[in-house]
């Protein structure tokens, strides 16, 4: 039998239960369940006026902007929209169906203002490290680390290049009469002894161009993250340029501010050849105690004329002296000095050095030092960490962290991937740290609804 034609006349009265609308399992429940935002009100407090119209919920907004990144809106314009039409964003954000939603200039009034000023955002991220640590998703043990490159809102043709960089006039842009706000970031936190790149991008000069084997390049940011590896919890995140060593120094902040605000210090990090430089292991082994489970950059074990790799030569440290494997012996100097010295370059390294009349004389010259007078060998001055690593290589701990360290790739993926997050939005450090920030929010608070959430122990919004 057809049915009834549906009519057009609209009902003068409505039972409608927002409540019931939203799922058991739905994923907004779920995080709605372990979603902390108790004190959210009393730390942004003191950044509101006590006079004047009342403004928006600030509550309200943050649960916008989880329900944005979650879901991948990458418009905040955009998400007002959905917002007002989906029941269950709606239900999240604890409006009713005839509430008002905020307009999308909103956002960026309290992230540029109130947002930043009571870094409110690195409040809520932590917030649900401290709900994963009190589920015992945390276990403190062994940490994780990596950086993944995401693409800046900047436009590689919209640049200058390094030799007009210094002489180029930043007022002229979209600030007007003075420079927008990533330009001025950038101009604050120019040093003037560092290096300045072959390209600089006008619209978000912090950024630093990168490029993928086989792709164009771009300019771009490094998102780290520092993952507690027993259920991949995001511990700390940072932004930094798409430098190596701005990737590593970070890493040295992210530990101390995790022990500092958790009280947690791993045992071991694990990390790929990156973290592997000497200066980095001693800090781990010799300052912070830590295993470092990472890869070793051995650059002299092969070498392309089928020598004697490095590891050929023993050091005698009573000496301070390498001896090679016909027997002589390397110095540092072949003369004394009234001032000793370190012998320490600027790299790091100590160079010994055989004598031309050892090596002319040797038999094994040619396996040693072909086409050379004499044989040089290289010694990091931060060796003895480095042997940590190479005593710990071969243990089940150490293959087991190789397994291990795939985890915060999979974040990378994820974030990438299901949450469409492969482009910035936002420019400057403090707007891609605001980005990166909120973005491992959500990550966690996936992870703690997915472990943790009991669909008869859920309350209501």
């Amino acid at each position: 039998m057809m049915g009834e034609r549906q009519g057009s006349q609209d009902r003068l009265f409505y039972e409608f239960d927002l409540e019931a609308m939203v799922p058991a399992d739905h994923l907004l429940r779920q995080i709605n369940a372990v979603l902390d935002l108790s004190d959210l009100r009393d730390r942004l407090a003191p950044h509101y006026s006590h006079t004047g119209r009342p403004s928006i919920d600030p509550e309200l907004m943050i649960r916008m902007l989880l329900i944005g990144y979650c879901y991948g809106i990458r418009s905040e314009r955009q998400l007002c929209e959905e917002v007002k039409l989906n029941l269950a964003y709606r239900w999240f954000c604890r409006l009713g169906i005839e509430d008002q939603v905020p307009d999308h200039s909103s956002f960026s009034k309290n992230r540029h203002g109130r947002f930043r000023e009571a870094d409110i955002l690195r409040h809520v991220f932590e917030t649900t490290v401290k709900s994963c640590m009190k589920a015992g998703l945390v276990e403190g043990e062994g940490f994780a680390v990596d950086a993944s490159v995401m693409r800046a809102d900047a436009n590689r043709q919209n640049h200058v290049k390094k030799d007009d960089a210094d002489d180029h006039d930043w007022t002229d842009g979209p600030g007007g009469d003075r420079p927008s706000r990533p330009v001025r970031e950038y101009l604050d936190g120019l040093d003037a002894n560092a290096k300045t790149p072959k390209e600089v991008s006008l619209s978000d000069p912090a950024s630093r161009l990168t490029a993928s084997v086989g792709k164009p390049a771009f300019f771009g940011w490094s998102t780290n993250y520092l993952i507690d590896v027993k259920n991949a919890v995001i511990m700390d995140v940072a932004a930094t340029p798409t430098i190596r060593n701005e990737e590593v120094d970070s890493t040295k902040a992210m530990i101390d501010r995790v022990e500092t605000r958790f009280g947690v210090k791993p045992k071991r990090l694990i990390g790929d050849t990156a973290y592997g430089i000497a200066r980095m292991l001693d800090w781990m082994v010799n300052e912070k105690k830590i295993e470092p489970h990472v890869p070793l950059w051995e650059k002299g074990e092969k070498r392309a004329d089928g020598s004697f790799p490095r590891s050929a030569f023993r050091y005698d440290p009573a000496t301070d002296a390498m001896t090679c494997p016909g027997g002589k012996k390397l110095s540092l100097y072949n003369r004394t000095f009234n001032k000793p010295r370190s012998g320490v370059d600027k790299d790091g390294f100590k160079r010994y050095r055989a004598l031309t009349k050892d090596c002319k004389a040797c038999s094994l010259k040619e396996q040693c030092c072909p086409g050379q007078p004499h044989r040089k060998v290289t010694r990091s001055q931060h060796e003895d960490a480095r042997d940590v690593v190479r005593r710990l290589r071969d243990t089940p701990e150490y293959l087991q962290s190789r397994r291990d360290r795939k985890k915060v790739e999979m974040l990378f993926a994820h974030l990438k991937r299901i949450m469409r997050f492969d482009r910035l939005r936002l420019r400057g450090p403090t707007g891609v740290t605001d980005e990166f920030t909120i973005a491992a929010a959500v990550q966690n608070l996936r992870k703690l609804a997915k472990l943790t959430f009991q669909p008869n122990k859920a309350a209501p919004a």
